[in-house]
């Protein structure tokens, strides 16, 4: 506002200086112009009374008549000087009507008016030379006393007239005006000030309430001047702010409660808002991916990504807890995969328990309470760290380890909340994909034996005929059936029978490799598949089997029971090109065995498959 005032001050004293010039060379044009009348009037005057002169035969004392024309006030002197023409007529005349003045030559060589402003002795004065021109119009009749012609310059007038009091007057009048003027602006801006001051202050406060507003605080208020339009300013800026700081309170604070953080006081709380709703559209969005991935290990990567790349963390461990064992898996140790615990005591992975998180479903902060938790390993000294469990259903399924130095450390505490909104939403959806894994495991897997069923073997079979295509290497068949188990159902009952079973699986599967399956085919009937193993090596691996199974003793509560084992042996690809059908020719193997006396192992040979395919 005061800019503007200012600038209209500005213009005002413009408006002055310019009116003031205006008015001076308006007051110096009219008194030019007066002048000129004036001068006009007494040259007029010299002729009408030097005709009157010569018509009554005066024309001698003309001088005096020159000499009172003279005194007339306004006017400095008055001369007359004849022209060529008059004097060859009637004589050079008096002293002083003969001129050498180049002005006076000039009006009566030419007949045209002289008007000039001129210094003498140091006096402004209005110089006028005037010719006096012969007519032959009207009574007394020019010509009738000069023998020239109508048109001829008989003679000039010479008046000069005092400048100085004249623009005196109009410098006196100018100043006035410009006074007057200077003095109204004066009053037109003390007005306009006076009617600008609400004004003024109200955008000086508002100017200063908005600058708070943008800086996140809405508590500033606009004082209201005036009852008008500006009044009504303040009135509406002050309800904008009331609302801006009601909301924004109110969305801080709702959103806290939905990331589990304490809004901050002070600071842009605009902007803190800001970045918590930004933080939860990202959450939702991190949501909405892992909902979308098929296994944890993809939803875990997710989280060691965010970790990384969004919080820029460098050393952090995800733990998945296996609550039916107690143990506790490294998922991803300072964004690797599958690496041995780092940062923590081993002990947490064979006795989750003695992890603090894990056991107490709580947050472990060591950067407020340091040494809160005894199984932290520090690499250098001032490392310090803080343990986010993700609970569900009212138990820890996995815990995450930030690890941080002594500068990080008050950061990274303030990112907690942060981190803890991703891992509740993580939460239920790693739970609903390890439940989606165990029914699906259940789904693939021998509820008695928990080997895998022919269900997991005929979505297995792609992935391993191709590997073994694509590494040229070879693998067996091995299908085994326990020799007369219906026997040990018909005397000692399923009970029994079933408990044969199942030490036959857990044998099977301490003599496999990890790289090896086991598959319970049927009632009594097993098939194992041996990677990168020909057939030679799968007879001995056979024949280790059914010698162990014949030593092994199977308590009952009637006694001790010992059984045998038959077993066909088949490879791929060098007995067929298809899985099916090396699996049934390892089947005509085991039924060679059988029909051979039992408790023994057979490797199939293709006199054993007749020209109709049949055994």
């Amino acid at each position: 506002m005061t800019k503007m005032l200012l600038v209209s001050a500005g213009i005002l004293f413009v408006l002055v200086a310019v009116l003031t010039l205006l008015s001076a060379l308006s007051f110096r044009q009219f008194s030019i112009y007066t002048a000129e009348r004036h001068a006009r009037s007494v040259a007029e005057a010299i002729k009408v009374g030097l005709t009157e002169s010569m018509i009554n035969g005066t024309i001698g004392k003309r001088q005096q008549f020159l000499a009172r024309l003279a005194g007339v006030p306004g006017v400095n002197q008055v001369r007359v000087t004849r022209s060529p023409a008059v004097i060859s007529q009637f004589g050079p005349g008096l002293p002083g009507e003969a001129t050498t003045k180049e002005d006076v030559k000039s009006v009566l060589a030419t007949g045209r008016e002289v008007f000039e402003l001129v210094d003498a002795d140091g006096t402004l004065v209005f110089h006028a030379v005037i010719p006096y021109v012969a007519s032959d119009q009207g009574l007394p009749n020019c010509l009738q006393c000069h023998a020239v012609t109508a048109g001829t310059v008989l003679g000039a007038v010479t008046v000069d007239i005092p400048f100085a009091e004249v623009r005196r007057q109009g410098a006196i009048a100018v100043v006035m005006i410009s006074a007057a003027v200077l003095i109204a602006a004066l009053i037109a801006l003390a007005v306009a000030r006076r009617m600008m001051n609400p004004l003024s202050q109200t955008a000086h406060t508002v100017r200063e309430v908005t600058s708070r507003a943008v800086g996140g605080d809405f508590s500033g208020r606009v004082r209201r001047h005036s009852s008008d339009e500006v009044g009504e300013i303040a009135v509406n800026i002050n309800r904008l702010m009331e609302f801006l700081e009601r909301e924004v309170n109110t969305i801080r604070t709702r959103v806290g409660q939905l990331m589990d953080h304490r809004a901050k006081e002070g600071g842009n709380q605009l902007a803190h808002t800001t970045e918590l709703v930004e933080s939860l559209v990202e959450v939702s969005q991190f949501k909405q991916a892992i909902e979308g991935d098929q296994t944890k290990r993809e939803i875990y990567q997710r989280l060691a990504d965010t970790l990384q790349g969004k919080y820029h963390f460098k050393r952090f461990s995800i733990y998945e807890v296996a609550p039916s064992k107690n143990r506790m898996t490294a998922i991803s140790i300072d964004g690797e995969a599958g690496a041995t615990c780092r940062h923590c005591d081993p002990e947490v992975m064979i006795d989750a328990g003695s992890c603090r998180a894990r056991r107490t479903g709580h947050e472990v902060n060591a950067v407020e309470f340091p040494g809160l938790c005894t199984m932290f390993r520090a690499a250098a000294a001032g490392d310090t760290h803080i343990c986010l469990p993700i609970n569900q259903s009212g138990t820890t399924s996995c815990v995450v380890q930030i690890v941080v130095g002594g500068v990080e450390a008050p950061l990274a505490a303030e990112m907690v909340p942060f981190i803890g909104v991703y891992l509740r939403e993580a939460g239920p959806v790693l739970e609903a994909k390890r439940l989606m894994e165990h029914l699906r495991e259940n789904a693939l897997r021998d509820p008695l034996t928990g080997l895998y069923n022919r269900r997991f073997l005929e979505d297995y079979v792609g992935a391993l005929v191709s590997s073994s295509q694509r590494r040229k290497s070879p693998f067996s068949v091995l299908m085994l059936d326990l020799d007369f188990f219906k026997q040990v159902n018909d005397t000692h009952g399923h009970e029994a029978g079933d408990k044969v079973i199942k030490t036959m699986a857990d044998l099977l599967v301490r003599s496999l490799r990890a790289s090896d399956m086991a598959v319970r085919y049927g009632g009594e009937e097993f098939l194992l598949v041996l990677t990168d193993t020909s057939a030679e090596t799968a007879l001995t691996v056979a024949e280790k089997i059914r010698a162990e199974i014949e030593a092994t003793k199977i308590p009952l509560p009637g006694g001790i029971l010992c059984k045998t084992i038959s077993i066909g042996v088949s490879e791929f690809p060098t007995d067929a090109d298809t899985f099916w059908q090396v699996v049934k020719y390892a089947d005509v193997a085991l039924y060679k065995a059988k029909s051979g006396g039992r408790n023994r192992v057979v490797r199939f040979v293709p006199q054993m498959w007749d020209a109709e395919g049949s055994y």
